[in-house]
């Protein structure tokens, strides 16, 4: 049996993409439990209440959000070498998604990403996070979160003055002499 008759074996998944279909059939479990409880201590219409009241606050903070990040990207437009500001609309956007996500645990979590001390905590861990998967070191399309962070971070690394430096792909081999050798001819340094 040669290496090409051997199947090919399919990439191992990440220890998140095996638990994580568990943890979230958890989490849906624990918020139907809850939402039944409180149900039965304060009434089916209060839940009720208590629902569509989240939804509607969160729907409220996802708008601010995008207003808030939509003046700043008017600001850096007028002014592009200004630093971009940090508007920190990522955490409430989630935390209004979480807000109308129906349930309790996800109204609790909401609150968490937005007061102050708990919402430094989860943006330090989301930039260890982050940062861990930037610096991963598995192979290109094996981690879509890495792929996803390395791209993030190439589309950042760019010129501050925005030129465009134009250039033609010129593949070895590909002319009439066949393959040839490294290029070693000398050439002038280019000028601004």
């Amino acid at each position: 049996m040669t290496q090409q008759d051997t199947p090919a074996r399919p990439a191992r998944r990440g220890k998140l993409r095996r638990v994580l279909p568990l943890l979230i059939t958890v989490w849906l479990v624990l918020e139907i439990w809850l939402l039944v409880q409180v149900g039965s201590w304060l009434g089916g219409l209060t839940v009720v209440l208590l629902l569509l009241a989240g939804a509607l606050i969160g729907g409220s903070l996802i708008k601010r959000a995008g207003a808030k990040a939509l003046s700043a990207a008017i600001d850096q437009s007028r002014d592009p070498k200004s630093q971009q500001p940090q508007t920190g609309t990522s955490l409430t956007v989630l935390a209004g998604l979480l807000l109308i996500v129906p349930g309790f645990l996800s109204d609790v979590l909401a609150l968490t990403l937005l007061f102050p001390p708990t919402r430094a905590l989860w943006r330090a861990a989301g930039r260890r996070f982050a940062d861990k998967a930037l610096r991963s070191t598995s192979a290109v399309g094996t981690d879509p979160l890495a792929d996803a962070m390395r791209l993030q971070e190439q589309l950042r690394i760019h010129r501050p003055d925005g030129k465009v430096i134009q250039g033609e792909v010129v593949e070895p081999g590909a002319g009439p002499g066949g393959p040839q050798g490294p290029d070693t001819t000398y050439r002038p340094p280019l000028a601004g």
